[in-house]
């Protein structure tokens, strides 16, 4: 591996001491002076008609300006999805609709001095429903007598599947191959069907929104967002007001992964503030951000997979059923990666079929969520290896070695089918899976406690596995721009669109900068997400940061140091080719001379042919590299009570050049216990009428510090060419193992598979007795 100065080193978050002290800010601790405050009025009823608002008496309380829903909204059709234009997802959501669609679809809003006075004039609105029958399972809904969610007049920004009379959001179908030539070749099939569930990001932070008019008449908007161009866009269209006059600000995050790629407060609080002329002020309770904010799509994945002795798989047939829940938001991308990240991992298959569908039903609404239909996909792929190894009599580590793709191959799938589109062709240029896989096994035990089945009482001890790829960006689509000056001391500003949402990525970017021009990151001031200030950025998410934005730094930071080069000569008469950047000044290896960049900046700028050392870059890529990752689970089950103890997680990932190695880890480390948590804890419940009941951490349950188990993580570096000083991305593969590894182990154990999460000791308890392990 080459040696860097900055690369791969652990650079102190340049946030680190404001966010240890609590001084930087939140969205909420912008004080907004003389904000309304926002409430909404949510729909109490899953499916049914508005006939008739009633706001006279709500109009009349005690501090209230203002009363908006369907009567005097105009209802334009858009969506919230924060993605690249033209949005892949279906445009079906209006500001304040005649219908609603879920518990929590918001009906009303109302804009008060204070936030009491804006709840208690809710309590005044009348409304005047028709119950209409709902919808809440999937697999019904694109019967023909299955009740429509949605009108004619909703419709796909693009060319995609969609059809509203079925209750269809998306549908994506591929296939190569022959599959009935890859039936008659097995010796075996293997088909089972796997359920991932609803899931809450449980980011602290809740959504939150601040707008105002600055003194030029501009809308200001301060958002706890991971997508501020889209922000802009959409407030745009939705409020019918100039883009020009709208700003976009993002503060510090208090967590997103995902839930804040949705753009569903900033219109509103536009639309008040636009209408009313005040600043206003919407922040969700957690109760809100339950019920009525974005969740992880529930998938149901039919794999069916046949093999020879010899362990080939002769064919792979998955179907995938996506709940969308009410809306469409992100249901074609989520669903297109349930097999465009997960299918190219096994890229010997020739005969392949994949088809997908997300459908309407009257629950919450499924959003991004980190790992974006590969977690889902991934549970049913992993435990489908685990079955089929075991069938084979042969180890889950081998027969992953002999089927995964490698470095200098490509898959039919990455041609086939892309993140809401038709894919790229790819060639995979850096894989270290194996070594990924080796270190894991040793470092649990792998070989010495596979299988053993060791017992202490009524607890069983097993050990489970599960591998994965990902993704960098969307190839062709995803953009990130960079722009940087030169000031008089030698250091550097650098603007990017880029979002931090706590992952450290304005930190990344410092150091990639850094590393060009020879300063440490506390040489470069780093501006990011602010659309008047900072070059475009498609905003947080698909693992685009490092290596998409990161790559548009690396070509801006080239620029300067060409133009410091240039500065250089002049001054002092060197032969260019004798130039270096390092420790703050530029070095002559020749006669061993240097000069400081302070001087430079200096010296452009005030002593000969003065100009501003200064210039912009933008990047877009071909290709997604992706990571890969090994994850190995250690744990008990009490066959008594059927509780899941987990004992030790071991996870080694493949990110390229880690940039940060120990930002790196904790990128993964988040991720995982974020999988823990979803595999072993997190669900909804809902009542027969479709009322989510436990919208609340009391009974919505999460890990805390003191439920993880032991934990080992592992960066096994790898150099990609293509990405910035040969890093890919790193934030998202550790959350799509941890729920297969672990039912895995469970199986190990007891000899129990569990094809639905979460593994809670009912659950396993009545695995266990239907199974007659007991």
């Amino acid at each position: 591996m080459k040696k860097y100065t900055r690369i791969g080193k652990a650079e102190l978050k340049i946030d680190s001491l404001s966010l240890a002290t609590g001084n930087h800010k939140f969205t909420d601790d912008f004080a907004v002076k003389d904000s309304l405050h926002l409430a909404l009025l949510y729909s109490p009823h899953a499916h049914a008609e508005i006939l008739d608002i009633d706001d006279s008496e709500a109009r009349k309380s005690s501090g209230v300006m203002g009363v908006f829903h369907y009567k005097n909204v105009k209802p334009i059709l858009h969506t919230t999805a924060g993605q690249g234009f033209p949005e892949p997802s279906p445009y079906d959501t209006v500001l304040f609709d005649k219908k609603v669609r879920f518990v929590g679809d918001k009906v009303a809003m109302v804009a008060a001095k204070t936030l009491k006075e804006a709840r208690e004039a809710l309590k005044k609105i009348r409304v005047e429903y028709k119950i209409l029958d709902p919808l809440f399972d999937p697999e019904k809904a694109m019967e023909a007598d299955a009740p429509k969610l949605h009108g004619p007049d909703h419709h796909a920004a693009i060319p995609v599947t969609y059809d509203p009379d079925k209750n269809l959001a998306a549908e994506v179908e591929i296939d190569f191959g022959d599959l009935k030539k890859g039936e008659s070749e097995a010796n075996f099939i293997v088909d089972e069907t796997y359920h991932a569930h609803y899931a809450s990001h449980c980011a602290i932070e809740p959504h939150s929104v601040k707008t105002f008019f600055d003194e030029m008449g501009r809308l200001v908007i301060i958002s706890s967002t991971q997508v501020p161009f889209h922000v802009r866009r959409i407030v745009s269209k939705v409020c019918e007001f100039p883009l020009a006059k709208i700003r976009v600000v993002k503060p510090r995050i208090g967590g997103g992964f995902g839930a804040k790629q949705e753009v569903m407060l900033e219109q509103l609080a536009a639309w008040a503030t636009i209408k009313l002329k005040q600043p206003a002020t919407l922040i969700l309770s957690r109760e809100e951000v339950f019920r009525s904010s974005r969740t992880r799509h529930p998938v149901r994945t039919r794999l069916t997979m046949g093999v020879k002795k010899n362990g080939e798989i002769t064919f792979l047939d998955m179907n995938t059923l996506l709940n969308s829940g009410a809306y469409g938001t992100h249901a074609l991308t989520v669903l297109s990666n349930c097999g465009a990240k997960v299918l190219p991992l096994l890229n010997k298959i020739e005969n392949l079929h994949f088809l997908g569908r997300s459908v309407y039903t009257n629950l919450p609404v499924g959003g991004a969520y980190r790992g974006y239909g590969a977690t889902q996909g991934y549970f049913a792929l992993n435990q489908h290896l685990d079955i089929i190894s075991r069938k084979l009599h042969v180890d889950f580590i081998d027969f992953v070695k002999k089927h995964h793709i490698r470095e200098g191959e490509t898959s039919e799938v990455f041609k086939a089918i892309g993140e809401g589109t038709e894919g790229v062709t790819q060639t995979v240029k850096s894989c270290k899976l194996d070594a990924c896989l080796d270190w894991g096994a040793r470092a649990i035990g792998w070989k010495e406690k596979r299988g053993k089945r060791i017992t202490n009482g009524d607890k069983v001890r097993g050990i489970g596995a599960a591998v994965a790829m990902q993704g960098s960006g969307i190839p062709l689509i995803d953009m990130g721009a960079a722009s940087m000056k030169i000031n008089d001391d030698g250091s550097f500003n650098l603007d990017v669109g880029a979002t931090d949402i706590g992952t450290g990525s304005d930190t990344i970017l410092a150091q990639i900068a850094g590393e060009v021009l020879g300063v440490g990151p506390d040489k470069i001031i780093v501006l990011s997400s602010d659309t008047d200030r900072t070059p475009f950025d498609v905003g947080a998410y698909a693992s685009s940061t490092t290596y998409i934005s990161g790559r548009a730094v690396k070509k801006c930071a080239e620029k300067i140091r060409e133009q410091i080069f240039d500065v250089a000569v002049t001054m002092k008469g060197w032969n260019r080719k004798d130039l270096v950047l390092a420790e703050e000044s530029v070095k002559n290896r020749k006669t061993g001379e240097a000069v400081s960049l302070s001087d430079i900046a200096i010296f452009a700028l005030y002593t000969q042919d003065q100009f501003q050392i200064q210039a912009s870059a933008s990047h877009t890529a071909p290709e997604s590299p992706p990571p890969f990752i090994a994850h190995f689970v250690e744990l008990d089950v009490d066959k008594r009570t059927g509780k899941v103890d987990l004992i030790r997680v071991v996870t080694a990932v493949d990110c390229g050049q880690a940039i940060n190695p120990v930002l790196a880890e904790g990128q993964v480390e988040g991720a995982v216990v974020n999988g823990l948590s979803y595999a072993m804890a997190e669900k909804y419940v809902f009542t027969s009428k479709g009322n989510l009941i436990n919208a609340h951490f009391k009974d919505y349950k999460i890990f805390t510090a003191a439920d993880l188990p032991e934990m080992k993580t592992h960066i096994v570096e790898s150099h990609e060419v293509t990405g910035p000083f040969g890093a890919k991305s790193v934030a998202e593969i550790g959350i799509n193992v941890s729920m297969p590894a672990i039912a895995n182990a469970i199986y190990d154990a007891v000899g129990v598979r569990l094809f639905q999460a979460p593994f809670t000791p009912d659950k396993v308890y009545t695995a266990l007795k239907k199974a007659g392990k007991l």
